[in-house]
């Protein structure tokens, strides 16, 4: 059973059949989930990732079923183990958005229906998917190009880098020393094969075809608030850090805490894509979505 949790458990021809998917148009998809459903589990809130997951099952034939964390109880009312196999008696595949990664890794093994990360602490590897497709239509082929990533070096930052590696771009990383990727991360890049750098600001964006940022202050980090501003202070992406290079596009995964991480006038102004960005997270869980239904059924190419 294949499921999708992270970018590298794709190899880069699986990744490009994905991306492959993703591009053909809504009337070229075929009604995979006709008359099945999809357990869209949320232990988090979301905007962009609820309704572009929803309307993938939909363009794909099926019917999402969207389930909180009090609906279930994982590990309290019932184990994550035995969750799943409760949804897979009902559902086609298990899409879920959660805190911890570990949960997806003990829903994944328990290999009944594939599972798709939708979010966690470890990645976010539709969002990936999304953000290569953005560039790819702004920017042509990934290959070559220079994605510049200022700030945490989170979930996001991460996923990120094994997408871009592996389609032969390369990042970096504009980070506080004390936000970067831990030793696990950077272990697993580099097993990956999906070289990255770190840069200082806000002189490393000159050369960038991409200027990416993210929330300094993301959910369940509230507590944590004024120490992070104190520790991003210097960071903000505004107008003189996109002048830089006027020929590079911004994005943002969103929410954008306006005027924290980066300003109204440039989320805004004539560099961003933040929309047709947003916009890609439908095809891209679509693809995803699609390509586990077809590995996961036998002769399924």
């Amino acid at each position: 059973m294949r499921h999708v949790l992270e970018i590298d458990d794709l190899s880069v021809p699986e990744l490009e059949r994905i991306l492959e998917l993703a591009r053909r148009p809504v009337a070229e998809v075929p009604p995979l989930l006709s008359g099945q459903g999809v357990a869209c589990y949320f232990a988090k809130p979301s905007a962009r990732t609820r309704n572009s997951t929803e309307m993938a099952v939909v363009q794909l034939g099926g019917h999402p079923v969207y389930i909180t964390a009090e609906e279930v109880g994982i590990d309290q009312r019932e184990s994550a183990e035995d969750v799943t196999r409760t949804l897979a008696c009902y559902h086609r595949a298990i899409c879920a958005r959660v805190f911890e990664h570990e949960l997806l890794e003990r829903m994944a093994a328990v290999d009944v229906v594939p599972v798709i990360n939708l979010l966690s602490d470890g990645g976010h590897p539709l969002q990936a998917i999304a953000d290569v497709l953005t560039i790819e239509a702004e920017c042509g082929p990934v290959a070559g190009r220079n994605i510049v990533y200022v700030g945490d070096a989170n979930n996001v930052a991460r996923s990120l880098v094994l997408a871009i590696g592996s389609l032969g771009g390369k990042v970096t990383v504009v980070a506080p020393p004390d936000r970067r990727f831990n030793e696990v991360d950077v272990d697993r890049l580099s097993a990956a094969g999906a070289p990255f750098t770190y840069g200082d600001r806000p002189e490393a964006v000159t050369d960038a075809d991409v200027v990416y940022t993210d929330t300094w202050v993301s959910m369940g980090q509230e507590g944590e608030r004024d120490q992070l501003l104190r520790t991003f202070e210097g960071y903000q992406v505004d107008d003189a850090m996109m002048a830089r290079n006027p020929d590079s596009i911004f994005l943002h995964c969103l929410p954008a805490h306006r005027n924290e991480e980066v300003t109204d006038s440039v989320l805004d102004g004539a560099q961003s894509r933040i929309w047709p960005q947003a916009a890609n997270r439908l095809p891209a869980v679509r693809a995803v979505l699609q390509w586990l239904l077809e590995v996961n059924t036998e002769g399924g190419a």
